[in-house]
């Protein structure tokens, strides 16, 4: 999905936990990272330089950059089977707005305290310069926002 606030995402878990019976959510920050970095240490799951056709950003040179999303799954899965993880969409995760970590919960849980009219992005788009791209780097918007 493209285009939907943070708001939107909660109406649509909580109606895809009702239609199915299984609980779901956004993941935290922590886990969208971990989720990201596949087991490694990297800026991206395949390493520290962007390199050519990894993504869909501003100079991933791939065919959609600075045109427009990517179909899903058009670029390699990571270690962990996860496609899409840099670059092509901002992906908004459950966690409120803080300016640092500090205060983090350290269970890799989302962190619901601070700003919570805005929530944080990660992965970064098919606008975004590959910087905005890497695993650790983070962003916010209203969570009306799209």
């Amino acid at each position: 999905m493209i285009n939907v606030s943070w708001n939107d995402a909660q109406d649509y878990v909580e109606w895809l936990s009702a239609q199915t019976g299984a609980a779901y959510r956004l993941p935290s920050e922590s886990e969208w990272e971990y989720a990201a970095r596949a087991g490694t240490t990297t800026e991206y799951h395949w390493g520290d330089a962007i390199g050519v056709n990894r993504a869909n950003c501003n100079g991933c040179n791939s065919q959609w950059d600075l045109e427009r999303t990517a179909p899903a799954g058009s670029f390699r899965a990571n270690g962990f089977g996860l496609h899409d993880m840099h670059g092509n969409v901002w992906e908004w995760v459950q966690d409120c707005r803080n300016d640092s970590y500090g205060g983090a919960p350290s269970d890799g849980g989302a962190c619901i305290a601070g700003d919570c009219t805005e929530r944080v992005l990660r992965g970064g788009s098919w606008i975004d310069l590959q910087w905005n791209l890497g695993a650790a780097n983070r962003d916010w918007n209203a969570a009306g926002g799209r």
